[in-house]
């Protein structure tokens, strides 16, 4: 089946790395591997284009040029990947409707709260265009499911859990072994944290971690701090472990993403509050590497974190419940251990997008079969 592919949020080929690239990404990836011939139909960024009216002719020229694309392509099926108040799908709706192909979108967001502000307005009503006219909506959170069923016809929608390909994210006994004589900690426990250095929410969950884990090592808990990342914040994080943990914490740079299962297999825990995280790749990434996670239960974390038994959920900004919840897993290494194993097989049953994603490839041969 021919699929023209698109991504208003953030372009496929972005330099950014971030949890919708890798979703969007792997979608693409994994459809291509089912021998569905897939096309990027346009790389323009509609974030925020509805507040800039120099950028609208750039839109018409855009939708015309797509226009003479599916000309030439014949495709059977337009996707959109995430479409939303900020940047709302402009191009698949006008194509598809001119062209008769069916139109899917893939992670649709609807909220209503975004209809009342003057400077949302415009991309609420432009995205509850495009999710009104998809034949169907696949939905990678439940929250988002639910919101889309109050508008859009409950057969039009479907709800894919998100996930990883767990054999990208392996425990890798060598790759422990070497990073942790590497970081000289010995046979000490390690807490291994992942983000961006961004001046927001990911800083400051990253100055949460190093707050709690130096606190703990005041107290006598033996433990050394792994940090990947990189970013504007750098400076401060490390001044701030020099004040709260000094000599105990490892900037590792950042890492590709394609050797992060390496830095995870040298960690025996997972710490990253996530506050409000829509979903959170790195505690499935984490999780599949055999690490139990501690995480504020916010956003969409439960729905990758199963409390109690792959990790420890504590409510967002509460200090001491997340303090204890790191210390509750350093000192007991055997609940660790079960955990971890917990973790590898949640992920892997619950979480494997080589699975999940079949379904999705059901329902696009589906609607493609039936191409008016």
């Amino acid at each position: 089946m021919k699929i023209c592919f698109y991504a208003p949020f953030k372009p496929l080929d972005h330099p950014n790395p971030s949890g919708d690239l890798i979703i969007g990404r792997g979608l693409y990836d994994f459809l291509a591997k089912q021998d569905h011939c897939m096309k990027v139909a346009s790389a323009l960024r509609c974030r925020w284009i509805y507040a800039k009216p120099w950028n609208w002719f750039s839109v018409f020229r855009e939708q015309r040029r797509c226009e003479k694309q599916a000309d030439e392509f014949l495709p059977d099926l337009w996707l959109t990947y995430h479409t939303y108040y900020k940047a709302p799908d402009i191009l698949g709706p006008y194509v598809s409707r001119r062209k008769k192909i069916p139109y899917v979108i893939f992670q649709g967001i609807y909220s209503t709260k975004r209809r009342r502000d003057i400077r949302t307005g415009p991309g609420f009503l432009l995205n509850r265009l495009a999710l009104a006219r998809a034949e169907h909506i696949f939905s990678n959170r439940k929250e988002d499911e639910l919101n889309l069923r109050r508008i859009i016809p409950s057969d039009r929608v479907s709800y894919v859990p998100p996930g990883i390909f767990p054999k990208d994210f392996p425990f890798d006994p060598n790759a422990r072994i070497k990073l942790r004589r590497l970081w000289n900690v010995g046979d000490a426990p390690v807490v291994v944290s992942a983000a961006m250095f961004r001046p927001d929410v990911k800083t400051e969950g990253l100055s949460w971690v190093i707050r709690a884990c130096g606190k703990l090592f005041a107290e006598g808990t033996n433990l050394f701090l792994a940090v990947a990342g990189d970013g504007k914040q750098k400076p401060f994080l490390k001044n701030l472990a020099e004040k709260y943990l000094p000599g105990r914490v490892i900037f590792t740079g950042k890492i590709q993403r394609d050797r992060m299962y390496r830095f995870y297999s040298a960690g025996d825990l997972f710490v990253f509050p996530g506050i409000r995280e829509s979903l959170g790749m790195v505690f499935l990434e984490a999780q599949s590497c055999g690490l139990p996670v501690v995480a504020f239960d916010n956003g969409g974390i439960a729905e990758v974190v199963r409390h109690g038994e792959t990790g420890l959920l504590t409510p967002l900004l509460a200090e001491k419940p997340f303090i204890h919840a790191i210390h509750t897993f350093l000192s007991h290494p055997r609940l660790l251990k079960t955990m971890g194993r917990r973790a590898v097989e949640y992920v892997r049953e619950n979480h494997n997008l080589d699975k999940n994603y079949l379904k999705v490839d059901q329902i696009l041969r589906k609607i493609g079969q039936f191409k008016t």
